[in-house]
Parts: C-alpha cells; sequence; structure tokens
C-alpha cells in the first residue's frame, strides 16, 4: 500500500472518529438541558408549595386563625396558583394546627405532566 492511499485511510478515519464523538457531546447536551429543564420544573412546585406556607402561617400570624380554604389565600393575600399544571391539596387538620400543605404536577390524559 502506498503512502498516499495510507494517508487517505487515516484522514478518513480521523474525521469520522471527530464525528462521532461530536454527536456524543451533542447527545449528553441535550440530555442535560433536559435535566436543568426538569429541575426548574421541580423548583417552581416547589416555591408555589413554599409560597402557600409562608402566606398561610402569615395570615395566622395576623389574623389569630389559618385560612378556611386555599380560595382565601388566593383572594385575601394574592397567591396566584396555575390550576392548569397544579393541582394543590388544603387540608384543614384543626383549629390551631397548620393545614396540610401538597402541591403535585397535574397529568395530562397520556400520563405526561402538563405544559412539558
Amino acid at each position: 500500500m502506498n503512502r498516499r492511499k495510507r494517508d487517505r485511510i487515516g484522514y478518513f478515519f480521523r474525521l469520522m472518529g471527530m464525528h462521532i464523538i461530536m454527536g456524543v457531546a451533542i447527545i449528553f447536551l441535550l440530555r442535560a438541558i433536559g435535566n436543568v429543564e426538569k429541575g426548574g420544573e421541580k423548583e417552581a412546585q416547589k416555591q408555589l408549595e413554599d409560597t402557600i406556607k409562608k402566606v398561610v402561617v402569615n395570615c395566622y400570624a395576623t389574623e389569630g386563625t389559618y385560612p378556611p380554604t386555599l380560595k382565601y389565600v388566593e383572594k385575601y393575600y394574592g397567591v396566584l396558583i396555575d390550576h392548569d399544571t397544579y393541582d394543590v391539596f388544603y387540608e384543614i387538620v384543626g383549629d390551631n394546627i397548620m393545614p396540610e400543605i401538597t402541591v403535585v404536577r397535574k397529568k395530562t390524559a397520556k400520563g405526561e405532566v402538563a405544559n412539558e
């Protein structure tokens, strides 16, 4: 095999190797972006739950009782809840006990999480 043909084969393998490495790097990048988006969605859910809890405690501090309903929190304390994306469970346990508050992302008919 002459040198020119050998150089061409070497060039071909180097070129293919570069393409494979770039393809793998792109796949890792796309997966990382997807994970960041999912992390942002989880953070938004946690932030909503924390906000509602803070407002409920604030209501107890100012009014002496916990809010009777979640609608009360929305109406008088200005909390905005995206009801298309989240289900918020507000369960009153007792008069002087903080209500149980749980925020869950809704799922679509296909079982996928809403707004993905």
